[in-house]
This record gives C-alpha cells, sequence and structure tokens, in this order.
C-alpha cells in the first residue's frame, strides 16, 4: 500500500469522526508518526512510541486507563477513530499547543533525516516548508550581526548547508538572544574557530550546552534533548527546538505590560485579566478579527465576514489576509503610492486550488510592500499551514499591531519569580503550555505532571479528572484535583499549612508560588539524589560540597549559607564553574570586582550563561545572583553540583 493510499484510508475513517478539520489533519500526522507496521491500527507498544517520540513522558497508568476508556472493543488496539479520542482528550491545541509529530507525507515537503528513535523502526520526518522558513528568518535577523559575517550567512536553505551551520551553537544561541534579550552572555559564546579539530568539538560541544541550557531557562521543552542531538543533526529535534525560539520571541509582545493597547480588544463585560488569561495564539486570533471587523471590503468578500477560528482552513483563500494588510499598513502621504496596500478582492477569483495560490501570491506581494513577507510561501498559505501561518500573523502583529492605547491602565506585571517558574514547568514539557501561573494551574493538571517529575509514580493511584472539563460540575471536578494535589504535597512532606485545594483552584498567589517553589525545590534536590548518595544531604550538604570542591583546587572563595552576601559578587560561582568545567573555563579578564551593582550584575550574567555553558541546567536569573535571592541561589549551586556528578559518572563509565 503506498503511503497516499494509507493516507487516504485514514482519512475515510476519520469522515465520522467530529473534530475540526484541523485536528484530523493532526490525527492523522500522529497516527502515520507511530503506525510503523502500517496495520491500520496502534497496538498498546505504539502509543507508548507515540508519546516518546515526541518527548513527552506521561505516567504510565496515563496510558493505560486512556487505553481501556478508549479502547472501545476491547482488542487492546486503537483504530484511527479512537486514537482520534485520545488525541482529542490528551493531545488537542487545547491540552497541549505543542504536540507536533514530523511525519513522513506521501509529499516532496517531507523529508526523512536523522537516524531512528529509541524505538526501533520509527523514522523521525521533518517539514523541509518549516526549515527554509526557519532558514529565511534566520538570515533576515542575522544578517547584520559582526560575529557572523564569515559564518556563512546568508545560509542556502538546503538540507545539509542549513543544519551544518546550526552545528556549532553560535547561530542557536544568537537566535535564543533574538528572541530573548540577553539570555545569554555573548562573552560565553565560543566565537573564534581552533584549527585543532578536538579543539574545536570541545567548543562546539559548549556552545551547544550553553543554547540548550538557556533555552530551557527561556521555557523550551527541551526534554530528552541533549546536545549530541543537535550535533548529530537531528533535524526533527533541531527545528522543533528551533521554532521553540522562535514562537517565544514572536510572542513576546503578547503582553499588557509591554503591550498596553492590547486592553483595546477588551470584549462586553471582559475585564483586563481576563484577556491576559487567553493563550497568545487566542490573542493573535482576537487582534485579526478586531481589524477584520473594520473592514468592508472583508464583510463583502466570499468570505461574508466571518471570523477567523484558526491559522489552516481559516485563511487559505488570503481574503482574511488581504484585507488585514490593508487595515494594519501605516499611513501613507500619497493615497495613489505604489507602495499602499489596496485589497483586491476579485484577483484571481475562485476556490480551486490553483486560484488560491495565484491569489496567496499577490497577497505576499502586497506584505511585501510593507516589509512583512515572512514565514510563509503562497503554498504554505493556500495549503493552511498552520505553523507558518501563525508565525506570519504574529510577526504582522509585532511590525504593524495598528492599535490605539485607550489610556492608562492598572496591569498586573509578571514578576521575576512568576516568570523562571512558568518558564522551568514549560521546560519540563507540561501540557498545557503555561501561559499565566495563577490561571493555567487551577485545574491541578500540571501540578500532578509536576509531581511525577519529583517522584515518578507518586500520581499513579491518584483519581484526576483529565481536561476537557464538564459545563455542569467541572468546577467542582478542578476543586477535587487540587484538593488531590495538596494532599500528596503534605505527603512529601511539603509545607502547605493553611492551604487546600480551593486556593490553588482560586489561584490564590501566596499559596499558588508556596506551593510551586516547593515542587521545584524537590525536583533540583531530586535530581542530585537520583546521582549521588552525598546529594541526599540537603541544602547543608550542598554547601559543603561547594566549599570542599573549592578548596581542593586551590579557590579561596567559600560560602557559609545561600544568604552569603559575598555571593553577590559571582565570584563563588565563577569560581565553581571553573573547577567543575576544567582548567581555564573561566576567562578572567571578563570578571569584574563587584564593587558596584553594574559590576555584580555583569559578573552574575557571565556567571549564569557560563554555567549553562558546562552543561548545568541553571533556570535562575542573573538578578537572583546579584540580589543573593536565597532560594534560587541555592537551585544554581545544585545545578552545577549536578552537573558535577554526570561529568564524574561519565569519566567512570
Amino acid at each position: 500500500m503506498s503511503d497516499q493510499d494509507y493516507i487516504a484510508g485514514l482519512e475515510e475513517q476519520l469522515k465520522s469522526v467530529s473534530i475540526s478539520q484541523e485536528d484530523k489533519e493532526k490525527v492523522i500526522e500522529s497516527f502515520v508518526a507511530v503506525d510503523s507496521n502500517r496495520n491500520g491500527f496502534l497496538e498498546v507498544d505504539e502509543v507508548r512510541s507515540a508519546f516518546e517520540a515526541i518527548g513527552k513522558s506521561p505516567a504510565q497508568y496515563k496510558i493505560r486507563d486512556a487505553m481501556q476508556k478508549l479502547d472501545r472493543n476491547n482488542d487492546n488496539k486503537l483504530s484511527p477513530a479512537e486514537f482520534a479520542a485520545l488525541y482529542g482528550e490528551l493531545c488537542s491545541d487545547q491540552v497541549a499547543e505543542g504536540f507536533k509529530v514530523a511525519v513522513k507525507k506521501a509529499t516532496k515537503e517531507i523529508v526523512t533525516k536523522g537516524g531512528h528513535s529509541t524505538v526501533e523502526g520509527t523514522t523521525h520526518s521533518y517539514s523541509s516548508e518549516e526549515m527554509v522558513a526557519f532558514c529565511n528568518w534566520i538570515n533576515q535577523n542575522l544578517k547584520d550581526d559582526p560575529d557572523l559575517k564569515h559564518h556563512g550567512l546568508p545560509i542556502d536553505p538546503s538540507e545539509e548547508n542549513f543544519f551544518n551551520a546550526l552545528t556549532d551553537g553560535i547561530i542557536l544561541c544568537k537566535m535564543i538572544n533574538l528572541s530573548q534579550k540577553d539570555t545569554i552572555d555573548e562573552r560565553a559564546i565560543n566565537k573564534k574557530k581552533s584549527p585543532n579539530r578536538a579543539v574545536q568539538i570541545h567548543r562546539d560541544q559548549e556552545n551547544l550546552n550553553l543554547a540548550l541550557n538557556s533555552a530551557s531557562a527561556i521555557g523550551c521543552s527541551i526534554v530528552n534533548i541533549d546536545a549530541n542531538d543537535l550535533k548529530a543533526m537531528r533535524a526533527h529535534l533541531v527545528l522543533g527546538l528551533l521554532w521553540q525560539v522562535i514562537r517565544i520571541g514572536l510572542f513576546a509582545a503578547f503582553d499588557l505590560s509591554r503591550t498596553p493597547a492590547l486592553a483595546v480588544l477588551l470584549r462586553e463585560g471582559e475585564e483586563l485579566e481576563d484577556l491576559m488569561n487567553l493563550p497568545p495564539e487566542q490573542l493573535l486570533l482576537r487582534w485579526m478579527n478586531y481589524h477584520l471587523e473594520k473592514s468592508a471590503k472583508y464583510k463583502n468578500s466570499p468570505k461574508g465576514g466571518k471570523e477567523i477560528t484558526n491559522f489552516s482552513g481559516d485563511i487559505k483563500d488570503s481574503y482574511a489576509y488581504l484585507c488585514l494588510l490593508e487595515q494594519i499598513q501605516p499611513e501613507q502621504e500619497d493615497d495613489l503610492s505604489n507602495d499602499m496596500i489596496l485589497a483586491d478582492m476579485n484577483k484571481h477569483p475562485g476556490d480551486d486550488k490553483d486560484s488560491m495560490v495565484q491569489r496567496a501570491k499577490y497577497m505576499l506581494n502586497e506584505a511585501d510592500k510593507i516589509k512583512c513577507r515572512a514565514f510563509v510561501t503562497e503554498y504554505d498559505v493556500a495549503k493552511g499551514n498552520s505553523k507558518l501561518n501563525l508565525a506570519f500573523v504574529a510577526n504582522l502583529f509585532n511590525t504593524y499591531p495598528a492599535l490605539e492605547d485607550t489610556g492608562e491602565k492598572e496591569i498586573i506585571v509578571e514578576t521575576r519569580e512568576e516568570k523562571t517558574y512558568r518558564n522551568w514547568m514549560n521546560s519540563l514539557g507540561v501540557a498545557p503550555r503555561v501561559n499565566r501561573i495563577y490561571n493555567d494551574l487551577t485545574d491541578g493538571i500540571v501540578f500532578s505532571q509536576l509531581y511525577e517529575r519529583v517522584q515518578p509514580g507518586v500520581m499513579e493511584k491518584r483519581k484526576m479528572t483529565q481536561p476537557p472539563f464538564p459545563k455542569l460540575g467541572g468546577k467542582m471536578k478542578k476543586i477535587e484535583n487540587c484538593q488531590t494535589v495538596v494532599s500528596v504535597g503534605k505527603e512529601l512532606k511539603y509545607s502547605l499549612v493553611g492551604i487546600d485545594g480551593n486556593d490553588i483552584h482560586e489561584g490564590n498567589q501566596t499559596s499558588t508560588l508556596a506551593l510551586t517553589w516547593q515542587i521545584m525545590r524537590g525536583y533540583t534536590l531530586g535530581i542530585l539524589e537520583g546521582l549521588n548518595e552525598k546529594g541526599g544531604g540537603g541544602e547543608k550538604a550542598i554547601i559543603e560540597w561547594t566549599n570542599e570542591t573549592l578548596q581542593a583546587a586551590g579557590k579561596s572563595t567559600k560560602i557559609s549559607s545561600f544568604k552569603d552576601q559575598s555571593i553577590a559578587t559571582s565570584h563563588v560561582v565563577l569560581d565553581l564553574v571553573d573547577v567543575v568545567g576544567g582548567p581555564d573555563t573561566i576567562d578572567y579578564s571578563n570578571v569584574k570586582p563587584g564593587s558596584d551593582d553594574e559590576e555584580k550584575m555583569s559578573n552574575a550574567r557571565y556567571a549564569i550563561s557560563m554555567a549553562r555553558k558546562i552543561g548545568a541546567r541553571v533556570y535562575a536569573l542573573p538578578d537572583d545572583l546579584w540580589e543573593v535571592n536565597n532560594k534560587m541561589v541555592m537551585t544554581v549551586f545544585a545545578c552545577i553540583m549536578a552537573r558535577a556528578m554526570q561529568l564524574e559518572e561519565q569519566k567512570n563509565v
């Protein structure tokens, strides 16, 4: 059976399933990716492989319970319709927007590269459309970077050239800083090439460590990815990471504290809090529809003013795009200027494929007038590539939001602590993705996943109601989930005095932060316990190890506690990184005395980046060091200690 016939068979079986066309396409992609024997069913092992292939690690009981619930004929395997139900329950966009499986399609745009997964016979695939789009975005945004003048930019968007250009980690580091400014201290990047191949391999590895751990710190899910995967050019992992980095950058302005004018998108009866709680994708759709509602041409177009609800089927005909571009373009001095966008709705009429492609081409030429032609080709638009169209619209918003600020409003700004917790959770691959911790944790689901990270199996016998929640009784189910979360926390010896499930459900800030910190602390110390018996001594053992390690290496720095004010200069952290990373890891010409706040901040930025460069998965921020935030300072030393133990284990293998 050919791939085309196989996919056609899946489509036929899904005709009776009541899900959107976009979700059907994702179900088919997911099904194809794991049904390696092409028998039209997913065996139990293949269902597990599906999660492994996308870097998710749900508890085994969840897979078992889902199979029992959805295997309607009890044959211990899932048909496409049954798998669609599984997808809808666990992996829909509302539950896990990031559930994207690279699939081998019978088209020219899909290629396979990078070998096989840990599951024998599972071939990882990727979209060359995405590769070209990301390549062009890199070329466009990094073209003037002086460090990349001799780095092959612009990159030729061919398979080999593109992935080769990323293997030394420099471009990945630059892209992370493009998405979240100053995440990586440029002094930490190995920019110079060495004629010694062994030395260069080591430098590349350090850059990739730095990129990967910094990506984690800004909220990228890097479960089951390491620097060796990136060095080996495992394309699906490289593109997956790159997309997360780009996406975070594209959505950075989707915050009322940065773009107060977003408040004009409020609907009747809504408060600012309601708007702030919307996922960025929903906020982007609302922005798009806000402008389309003001377009008479769109109301009179073949779309008839239809609300846009997705970035696939609803935009394929380009009518919405043409009207959006006309609405957001900057004012022209001359209405007859060649640069003025006029949405001609009669250009290339028709709903056939060729007409849609030609109309999309015309639309992109119009977008080029305002320098917003990015991510998509006319074929991506006409086919409804949701990922690339999402990126296209986000770039339009970032370039020309065309929103009028309606005045001062009381806007709640995310604190550094909240941001750190949110990024840490997302780096662990929780689903759904956390955008606002006081809104997205209120059903207990993410907390239950975090518990599994701290102590695998702890939730296995706990009853947790999974989304979607019913309208009738859904609130009570969420509260019950949160009660379970608090109960498990107490069993894990967390200090949760005066906290109950209702506090978590209502998004009580003090209670939510208290529980989150204790889970993060448990997770961090748990890593040490898993590596070495000495790691089981808690915070006291970390301090003892730090001082013993520094003394043995002849360093004069030491700490008495995680509140020790000498930590503010970051000298002790830099010395520890120098010991763990090996001789001359730290370039001490970059280290300042730390006599004022500016020097302390400079040292802290360098210290955090260098810790990540040697492979420590540090999620604290530089401010935590120079302000001596004792809770986050503890995690810095714990992560460096964990990395030292990992390196010691590798030596003994």
